[in-house]
Order: structure tokens, then sequence, then C-alpha cells
């Protein structure tokens, strides 16, 4: 082992020990689904994660507030209003991502409209050149056409997907349970004729969020 990897870990191993991971408590007891916009809820110097809790295990999301600090407020706020607590993938393309977010996905009724569904308001991108879909794990904000219309709907990639690069937000990535992630059951399938929705796929629920922040040992 090289001396600068020796000396990565020994740095890994000193910040963990005067740091800890807290959970940040709820704004809401149950699940509320709409709003007018996003109230203010973090500090961008401050380190945040997400442990998705999912029918398959859990998923913790690394966000990177400085570089994107509307989207990841904008899910931290959705987060802690339970927002997403009930949700599901409802389209997960092997190869290529997971997505997730919908209000309307926690409905069995709506699934003819899962994928249309957000919390009531939309934002602009953030788009930094030095945060890339180049591998697994790299965690979007999904969007339509427009770049004003990102709202709570989020995606994690399955493999590198560098044609998104410069177009969608990045705003975190996963640290822990990438094979939890690669378990989540495939939704539909992606060719040349677009995409082909997989026939009695049964997606996988996103039961609850939390919030972590990272504080100093006093």
């Amino acid at each position: 082992m090289g001396v600068n990897k020796l000396l990565m870990l020994a740095l890994l191993a000193a910040d963990g020990a005067h740091a800890a991971w807290v959970p940040v408590k709820p704004l809401s007891d149950t699940p509320v689904r709409t709003f007018k916009a996003p109230a203010w809820v973090i500090d961008p110097a401050r380190n945040y994660r997400a442990v998705l809790n999912t029918t398959r295990g859990n998923v913790t999301l690394q966000f990177t507030p400085q570089a994107a600090p509307k989207a990841v407020n904008n899910f931290v706020f959705l987060a802690l209003n339970h927002f997403y607590d009930g949700t599901r993938f409802h389209r997960v393309i092997d190869g290529f991502m997971a997505q997730g977010g919908d209000p309307n996905s926690a409905d069995a009724a709506k699934k003819t409209a899962w994928g249309q569904g957000g919390p009531g308001y939309g934002f602009f991108v953030e788009l930094d050149p030095a945060l890339r879909f180049d591998a697994a794990g790299v965690l979007g904000m999904a969007r339509s056409q427009s770049y004003f219309s990102q709202g709570s709907q989020f995606f994690i990639t399955l493999a590198p997907a560098t044609f998104l690069n410069d177009q969608y937000t990045v705003f975190g990535r996963v640290v822990e349970g990438m094979d939890v992630l690669q378990k989540l059951t495939r939704t539909a399938t992606s060719g040349q004729g677009g995409e082909t929705a997989i026939q009695d796929a049964v997606p996988d629920t996103l039961s609850g969020v939390t919030i972590l922040v990272e504080e100093a040992d006093k």
C-alpha cells in the first residue's frame, strides 16, 4: 500500500473519530405532498446524507450542497415532510438508472399517471462542470424538457451515463447500498425503438427517507 493511500486512510479515520451523523427532526408527522415552494432548511456549508429505506434494503446518499444547494435543499425539505414515503421506483432501466420521487406513484390507482407528478412547483437546473454522470450511483434531478421543470423526481444511475452531462443537475452520490440499488426491479427496457414497459413488473417501494447531518463531536 502506497504512502498516499495510507495517509488518506488515516485522514478518513481521523475525520470519522471527530464527527457523527445525526438524524434531522421531521417537519411533519404524516406525508405532505403539495407545496407552493420549498422552505429553506439546509446550511450549504454542512454535510448531509439521506438513507432511503426501500423494499430491497437501505441506500445511503451523500449530497453536494455547495454545488447544488437548491436541489439538495429541495430533497431534504420534501423528505422531512415525509413526501417520499410510500412512493415507488416507477422507472428502472437496466444499465441506465432508477427513477423515483413521483407522488402519484404512492397510489396504485394512479398508475397511468406515474412519472408525471411533482410537489406543486418547479425550479431551475444547477449545472456544475465538476459533477458528472461518470459512474453508477450518481444522484440527479429528473425533469421534463424545460430546465425549470425540476420538482420532486430524482434518479440514480446504475452505470455511467455521460450523455446526461451538462443537462441534468447532479446533487449527490451513493455511499452505501449500491448492491441494494442494483437489485431494484427493472420496469422497462430501452433500445433503438425507445422504452418498452416490462409487463407484470412490480416496482419497489421507497417506504421512508431519513435525513442525516454531520456534526463534529464536542
